[in-house]
């Protein structure tokens, strides 16, 4: 069997960079690496010992569900590998997740940890970020085992996961109805699970994310995130991320009337202030954001 790592990119060029590199560093090197490019040119790639291909998706947007599902298509390897182009792999990213899909048809999530900001200004050093990458207080960590099973599907995330070719096609991919930012993963997560495949944490199959200023809740994707939430509600008679909402809730952002999520303002400095990842935080926090929040509603 042969793996295809798929990712997709819109600017960051130096993180790109960076998971190409790491993936030339692999125990195992993929068959091939398929870029969903999702700006109007091609990217300057460094040498490399595998095959690249760069699939030019169109930039209008943030068509994330619609790249995913065109790198799978294009996609030559039995095994589909999805790596986000923040995410720089582990050495044995690829050799760990090899023998489990060999063994189970199943969806894999690799580990996750963050680094901190100017972890890659000298480059990359593997042995460095491990001891300095921190897992996400919001997120689930390794299993015991090898593996473990996941049994709420909206823990499934996209930015490392791997599949048989064969199953994600027979899922029909990403809902490509979800466009810009929220709602496509949780949906996948759902499809996946009633269909019958199981969705598995492993231990291993670890990447390092790099550090990229962020928003959580993602205030600059409010009324993407409104629509996607509508979106997975006729599809599935309920809202998804019902936190985030709950926060533009009340942040004075959004208001439910009448069964639906309106936008009552523009965003603001204030709000972006509030949920700006700091320079000296790995990572964004929608849980610290919401808590704050709910204690200010708590006094008001």
């Amino acid at each position: 069997m042969t793996v295809t790592i798929c990712t997709l990119a819109a600017g960051r060029a130096e993180h790109l960079t960076n998971v190409l590199l790491g993936l030339n560093a692999q125990s195992i090197l993929p068959g091939e690496v398929v870029i969903a490019v999702m700006q109007a040119e091609p990217y300057a790639l460094p040498s490399l010992d595998f095959p690249v291909r760069q699939l030019m998706v169109g930039a209008g947007g943030i068509p994330l569900a619609a790249a995913r599902n065109a790198a799978a298509r294009a996609a030559s390897g039995d095994m589909l590998v999805f790596l986000d182009v923040d995410c720089i792999p582990y050495p044995d990213f690829i050799a760990d997740y090899v023998p489990l899909l060999a063994e189970h048809d199943a969806l894999f999530m690799g580990e996750v940890l963050y680094l901190p900001s100017g972890a890659t200004a000298d480059g990359i050093d593997i042995a460095a970020f491990e001891r300095i990458a921190v897992k996400h207080s919001e997120r689930a960590g390794p299993p015991v085992d090898r593996i473990g099973d996941c049994t709420d599907y909206r823990c499934f995330w996209s930015l490392n996961f791997a599949m048989r070719r064969v199953t994600f096609l027979a899922t029909g991919g990403f809902d490509e109805r979800f466009v810009g930012y929220g709602g496509e993963d949780t949906d996948f997560g759902r499809v996946v699970m009633e269909g019958g495949t199981p969705i598995l944490w492993c231990r291993g199959a670890r990447v390092f994310h790099q550090h990229h200023p962020h928003h959580m809740p993602p205030v600059h994707h409010v009324d993407s995130v409104i629509a996607n939430a509508a979106r997975f509600r006729d599809k599935w008679g309920h809202f998804t991320m019902e936190h985030w909402l709950r926060a533009f809730t009340l942040m004075g952002l959004v208001r439910l009337t009448d069964g639906e999520y309106v936008r009552l303002r523009e965003v603001s400095e204030d709000d972006l202030a509030l949920t700006r990842q700091q320079s000296d935080q790995p990572y964004a926090s929608s849980a610290t954001v919401l808590a704050l929040l709910e204690a200010r509603m708590a006094e008001a």
